[in-house]
């Protein structure tokens, strides 16, 4: 396995996804817009844990698991960020709770938590070694 390649691959397809978080809200799509947001962070997260374990990235949507599987050190802020970002993974897959999630995701709401999720991402970015 070539890492610098398999990290690249996973940067390239976080890219493309925070484009379709930032559409998605921009055409009124909340939840969506969120649950594209945490592919954002799981896909920088695979990025770093290629990067600094040297093996293929673990198969999982739990934020705080790739994490440590990272060996990041994460602030407290930042633990509740990605713990709550992995609920909108989970918030958008099912229809009950997929209900109960959209009277929740205003616009505001959805802008704030982008806004969080961007905050997040731009600190892992400073992680990888390009």
């Amino acid at each position: 396995m070539n890492i610098k390649n398999v990290t690249q691959y996973w940067l390239i397809a976080a890219e493309d996804d925070w484009k379709v978080a930032t559409h998605l809200f921009e055409k009124g799509d909340y939840t969506y817009a969120l649950f594209f947001g945490h592919l954002y962070l799981e896909k920088l997260l695979k990025a770093l844990t290629v990067q600094n374990t040297k093996t293929s990235a673990p198969i999982s949507h739990n934020l705080l698991y790739l994490s440590e599987k990272a060996s990041l050190l994460l602030s407290l802020e930042q633990k509740t960020i990605m713990d709550r970002v992995t609920g909108y993974n989970l918030a958008t897959r099912y229809p009950d709770q997929q209900f109960r999630f959209k009277k929740t995701c205003t616009k505001d709401f959805c802008l704030r938590e982008l806004d969080y999720i961007e905050e997040v991402a731009q600190w892992l970015k400073k992680q990888i070694k390009q």
